[in-house]
């Protein structure tokens, strides 16, 4: 891998791709899905901001915290909060479009 020009030649980040991918899989087993252990920091259900503008959004949250701190309990590198966030935001788990958005109201 650390050959492969198409890739981020990070000896840390390709270790901790693998080290992920094993702590993925453990979360699956133990709860049957990723889907099913991450919507619970959300408490099953997307968090629906009403943001007014974009300074209003943070980068992170207190479940991205919690998220975070489990996620490394778990043996996950390179997820902080802020990552976590970006994460929740972009899978739909918080709506974080501003309410003037017209996707606010689709998500």
């Amino acid at each position: 891998m650390l050959a492969n020009p198409g890739i981020i030649r990070n000896r840390l980040k390709i270790t901790s791709a693998v080290q992920n991918a094993k702590a993925f899989l453990a979360v699956k087993k133990e709860f049957g899905s990723f889907a099913a252990y991450i919507w619970r920091f959300v408490g099953g259900r997307p968090i629906m901001n009403a943001r007014h503008s974009l300074r209003q959004i943070p980068a992170r949250t207190l479940e991205s915290d919690a998220m975070s701190k489990d996620l490394k309990k778990r043996g996950f590198n390179f997820v902080g909060s802020t990552i976590c966030y970006a994460f929740m935001q972009a899978v739909g788990m918080v709506n974080d479009h501003v309410t003037t958005c017209f996707r606010y109201n689709k998500t």
